[in-house]
Parts: structure tokens; sequence; C-alpha cells
């Protein structure tokens, strides 16, 4: 299984990923696909994504149960401790947290 979230991504890249992936919401695409054809999704994600934003989770065999990336601006970055994916959250620039 794999999971695509975009985020102001072109209405070109959306419809691509549509064609693979079922829109199950508003960008949150999922499928299930080898690695192979996943690996090919998300390039072209990459190289559609212009000004937007994207992550991909999928099933992998480790501790946590499934990998991700992501590419374009993200308050989330990914952090490896003890073989653990764990998500680091970075501040809100001018210090203040919305809610």
């Amino acid at each position: 299984m794999l999971v695509i979230v975009v985020e102001n991504a072109p209405p070109r890249l959306r419809g691509r990923l549509s064609l693979w992936l079922a829109e199950i919401r508003a960008g949150v695409y999922v499928g299930s696909y080898s690695t192979r054809t996943r690996e090919r999704i998300w390039e072209e994600t990459r190289r559609m994504i212009g000004q937007g934003s994207a992550v991909i989770a999928w099933a992998a065999a480790n501790d946590s149960g499934f990998s991700f990336d992501s590419i374009g601006p993200n308050r989330r970055e990914p952090i490896w401790i003890d073989g653990l994916t764990l998500v680091k959250f970075h501040p809100l620039e001018g210090g203040k947290e919305q809610v």
C-alpha cells in the first residue's frame, strides 16, 4: 500500500496521480503498486510538483512498518533514531504556534 498527499499541487499533477491512484480526499491518493512503479510515480510527482509539497508513505519491512519521503516546503523533517523513523517539527517563523 502507498499513500501520497499533495498540497498546492498543479492541476496537471493531480490529474496524473488520479490515473494511477484513487483520490480518497482532496490531495490524498492511495494505491498498491510494486516498488518499481511506486518509484516511478514518485519521480513524476517530484518532477511536476512545482511550488507545492508532497509526502509519500508506503508499507516497508522495518520496525515502523512503513517508510516515507517528502518534497517541497514542510515543517516536518524525518530523523532516524535506533532504526526508527521519527518526525521532527520545525517552529513557525516568528516563534508563535497557531492552533
